[in-house]
């Protein structure tokens, strides 16, 4: 039998959206603790940009799926394997669009103008309010926790359906 795989753009859009998300991680790490210079803020300005790439990688990938069904799971998949796939699923994407949504949100409320890729002026989400960005803040930096976590669980389960199942799961979206 034939493998399916996914289309050849929805394999790029995942990949992508992967290193744009360890890459937005390990910018946000490189900048913790730093003293305010012009070296952070570009650090800063870089973390930025990264995630709202995530964010349009999210969109670009939710009308790819909308238009092209992803391949069917194998069918000697059990039914709580089937469930937890579609769990993770969603709350991958449901994140990948909310922390970088966070990410503007507390960048609009420290009063800080969002310039994609330093090109395009994006709109502030409201007036600055200090105290609505610390209170936004840890809720970020919660979100792209779970997020990390949760793409490394997503990759340890393909992981273990190639070299424990030897099931096609991993070569799909490779």
């Amino acid at each position: 039998m034939q493998m399916v795989r996914y289309t050849a753009t929805a394999r790029l859009l995942h990949w992508l959206t992967a290193v744009a998300i360890v890459a937005a991680f390990v910018l946000a790490k490189s900048f913790t603790g730093l003293e305010l210079s012009p070296h952070k803020i570009h650090l800063i300005n870089y973390h930025k940009w990264t995630g709202l790439t995530v964010l349009w990688l999210c969109v670009a990938r939710i009308w790819w799926r909308l238009k092209h069904r992803p391949p069917q799971l194998p069918p000697s998949l059990a039914p709580w394997e089937r469930n937890a796939a579609l769990a993770a699923h969603v709350a991958l994407y449901v994140l990948m669009a909310a922390t970088p949504l966070l990410g503007w949100w507390l960048s609009s409320a420290m009063g800080f103008a969002l310039k994609y890729l330093g090109l395009i002026c994006l709109p502030n989400f409201g007036p600055k309010d200090r105290a609505l960005a610390a209170w936004i803040e840890p809720i970020h930096a919660a979100f792209a926790w779970t997020l990390l976590t949760l793409a490394l669980i997503h990759t340890a389960a393909a992981l273990r359906h190639h070299v424990v199942h030897r099931d096609d799961i991993l070569r799909r979206i490779i």
